[in-house]
């Protein structure tokens, strides 16, 4: 079946949620994807940060082929091999760094998707509260259970998760919207802060992406995720940090949060962690891993068989010394690169997580559109914005060869 007879076939039995490029992809190896005609083009999107080690990487198959010679699915009501050594290698990452006698065991709920693994880490929240107030011999109803999100913040397209991002457009039509989120700026020390002397009596939870990714890639400074992290101890609040973009391994650590040293109480996962195949996480340090129990929470698919044996041969194959200094170095070749690209306005990010500003006059779509048309796969995050997301294993020669294909589409589309 070719391009022309899918589209016919989407535009008739597939809802229309996505405004899709006028291309089918039907193959791909490392950095590279192949449509239907047989054209290449080079991937810096990587499925939305989703294929960290590229496509088709051999050990993630290799794994995946094996799983599925053995056991597809059973359902969370029994043990599934290879969860247990997905879960202690999350932990392990995630004490990264921290001195040995303060490391605490994180415990990690497996979903399908970020959106799944922040509705987690909302319940949790909300749960430990309500448990807090109990135990202080207060009325359950009272529990605190105002979430403070961030503008611009993106945290998924459940009606909950939804609620909380901090994009009002994304709202429309969608209302009433659930009540308990409430969204303040990001880097905005003062804000915060008075916002917490207002409402922080009844606030269960600071919810921030240590850096935005849908919005444009906005970096948190450490200085605000550090005041964040004093609000909570001050009020007995959760700090949750959702990585399901800049986490496992983007940025070249393990999860974005460590880069400014503030240790939160819960961190969501998803997209890269199992290199395509659909899985989502949410870990909570030490004692807060006991605050759900059996019948509080679940998920049918969630932590299957496939999805496990791929996080496992994907967080094995990302986690070396070399890897994360291969990431930070091309990363800021990447940046210092697009930087050099005249229509280039600013740029920011860290590791292979960047964002780039186009000046007045070029469109940023109409930039992602002629980039594919040349063999280049990127995004666009609003009108004047392009994002970078390319797999892990990207290289300076990758590097140089999406950065000729851009400029010279930059050059052909307004006045540079």
């Amino acid at each position: 079946m070719g391009l022309e007879e899918e589209k016919k076939l989407e535009a008739r039995y597939v809802m229309s949620t996505f405004a899709r490029k006028d291309v089918e992809f039907v193959s791909g190896h490392g950095m590279h994807l192949e449509d239907a005609s047989g054209k290449r083009y080079l991937d810096f999107l990587a499925g939305i940060a989703v294929c960290s080690l590229g496509h088709c990487h051999p050990k993630v198959v290799s794994a995946i082929k094996a799983q599925a010679d053995k056991l597809i699915h059973v359902s969370n009501y029994f043990y599934i091999e290879d969860r247990g050594e997905v879960a202690c290698h999350l932990s392990r990452l995630l004490e990264r760094d921290v001195a040995e006698d303060e490391k605490k065991p994180w415990r990690t709920f497996f979903a399908n998707s970020g959106a799944e693994a922040n509705e987690c880490a909302i319940k949790l929240a909300r749960l430990h509260a309500n448990k807090r107030a109990v135990a202080a011999g207060l009325d359950p109803a009272e529990a605190p259970s105002l979430v403070i999100t961030l503008v611009k913040s993106f945290h998924g397209r459940t009606l909950a998760t939804l609620a909380a991002t901090g994009q009002s457009k994304l709202h429309h039509g969608f209302e009433p919207m659930p009540e308990g989120f409430l969204p303040t700026p990001i880097n905005d020390a003062d804000a915060l802060c008075r916002l917490m002397e207002n409402v922080g009596d009844s606030v269960c939870a600071i919810m921030a992406e240590p850096i935005q990714g849908e919005s444009g890639v906005h970096p948190c400074t450490p200085e605000f995720l550090a005041l964040a992290r004093r609000l909570c101890d001050s009020t007995g609040a959760l700090l949750i940090f959702d990585e399901v973009q800049c986490g496992i391994f983007r940025t070249g650590t393990p999860f974005a949060f460590q880069q400014a040293r503030v240790m939160p109480d819960v961190v969501t996962m998803a997209k890269g962690i199992a290199s395509g195949v659909p899985c989502g996480a949410c870990a909570a340090r030490g004692e807060l891993g006991d605050v759900m129990g059996p019948g509080q929470h679940g998920s049918t698919f969630g932590g299957s068989n496939i999805a496990c044996a791929a996080a496992r041969a994907t967080l094995d194959a990302l986690d070396s010394e070399e890897v994360c200094a291969d990431i930070k170095r091309v990363g800021a070749y990447l940046a210092d690169a697009l930087a050099s690209i005249p229509g280039v306005q600013s740029v920011r990010g860290s590791g292979l997580m960047v964002g780039a500003d186009l000046i007045d006059g070029l469109d940023a779509p109409d930039v992602v559109q002629r980039a594919l048309e040349a063999g280049l796969v990127i995004n666009a995050t609003g009108p004047h914005t392009l994002r970078f997301l390319p797999p892990l294993i990207c290289t300076e020669a990758y590097v140089d060869e999406a950065m000729h294909i851009l400029a010279s589409v930059l050059q052909d589309g307004g006045d540079v």
